[in-house]
């Protein structure tokens, strides 16, 4: 076992299990000896799990102190392990490596963490909001623990399912030790925050909503319907949630969890699930049973799983959205931000005459002057 590797019994946050080299598909142009590590967090219901990120070193000498550190929240890849960013990569390659290059080019160090169950043993809980943050924050403490040349100021910025991460880190960061152990948490950017998604899952999990071909025209929605029931039914097993889908929603739902990555977010790189939804004329009414909602304390449950928290937030963060977005519901982000200005929650909100995936480089003009400002505080 190399020095500073955790002993085989040691499950604490952010301990480190193993480090090896980025494959070429995984690595940031223009990063040099990316890094590909494993460590442990906190996974579903709060048990010990291993989740993986990515780690970029941009070129040149570290300022004192070490570089500065931008915690990437990805957007979905997907839910099998083959669709872990420090495995495989981005979905949209061109827009995320123009957007990380950038932050790397402001001279910060980049820990994309992969979330618990993609790239590593066990289910990913899809949209389960402190999961995901447990798994940004250790993979900070990770990173920073194993590498000198890294500051142990940071913040995290985030996009789409990231997004969500973005914004469960904000909230829960202090409560996860990421201003503990030499870390200094400094704030939040996230874009396409997909907010009060657990208001409309009562509405539509159930038999016969929406009986067209949802995959035909709305492939995004589809897969991401797919990717929260496999979420659900790993969270959840006392809910027996098979119990409410049909043979048909069952198949999919399995499907779903398959070797193929997502392709919803923009044109799809390769063949990917996105393009199985639109190809199959997947109809989303026809995967339910019975309704999702009569399961006991179903909204209660869902709310702490997966609701964006609206306050309880202890620095700064920016909201981005897209007002053409069709990926998350628009409304429901800048509602979102309204009701953390009106609990008093240091946010600030930045909209863009664009769809999801183009808010994502554009919203740099406001980010990128925003977080400069969390570092030099």
């Amino acid at each position: 076992m190399s020095p500073g590797l955790a002993h085989a019994d040691d499950t604490t946050p952010g301990q480190v299990t193993s480090t090896a080299p980025l494959t070429a598909r995984a690595t940031l142009p223009g990063s040099v000896d990316g890094k590909r590590i494993v460590y442990w967090t906190t996974g579903i219901k709060g048990a010990p799990a291993q989740s993986s990120a990515a780690v970029y070193f941009p070129p040149g000498q570290p300022p004192e102190g070490g570089w500065p550190v931008i915690a990437w929240a990805h957007g979905t890849t997907g839910l099998d392990d083959a669709c872990a960013y420090s495995i495989n990569g981005p979905i949209l390659p061109d827009r995320d490596w123009a957007y990380l290059g950038r932050w790397m080019q402001q001279g910060y160090a980049i820990v994309a963490a992969d979330y618990v169950g993609l790239g590593t043993p066990g289910a990913h809980p899809y949209l389960d909001g402190k999961t995901e943050a447990h798994s940004v924050v250790d993979a900070v403490k990770a990173a920073t623990a194993t590498y000198p040349s890294l500051a142990g100021k940071w913040v995290t910025v985030g996009q789409s399912q990231g997004g969500g991460a973005a914004m469960f880190t904000a909230r829960y960061a202090d409560d996860f030790g990421g201003n503990s152990g030499g870390l200094s948490y400094r704030g939040a950017v996230a874009t396409g925050v997909p907010a009060y998604i657990e208001d409309a899952i009562p509405l539509v999990a159930r038999p016969g909503v929406v009986p067209v071909p949802l995959g035909n025209t709305l492939p995004e929605t589809t897969s991401y319907v797919l990717y929260i029931l496999s979420g659900l039914r790993a969270s959840f097993p006392e809910w027996n949630v098979d119990s409410y889908l049909t043979p048909y929603g069952r198949h999919w739902v399995d499907e779903a969890e398959g070797p193929l990555c997502d392709t919803t977010e923009g044109p799809g790189q390769d063949y990917g699930f996105g393009d199985v939804i639109r190809k199959s004329n997947v109809i989303t009414g026809n995967f339910y049973s019975r309704p999702l909602d009569h399961i006991a304390g179903f909204a209660g449950a869902l709310k702490n799983y997966m609701g964006v928290p609206e306050s309880g937030y202890h620095q700064p963060v920016l909201i981005g959205q897209g007002l053409r977005d069709t990926d998350v519901n628009a409304a429901g982000t800048l509602l979102l931000a309204q009701r953390m200005k009106n609990n008093g929650q240091p946010v600030t909100l930045k909209t863009y005459d664009l769809d999801h995936s183009g808010t994502v480089n554009a919203s740099l003009a406001d980010s990128i002057p925003f977080v400069h400002r969390l570092f030099a505080t």
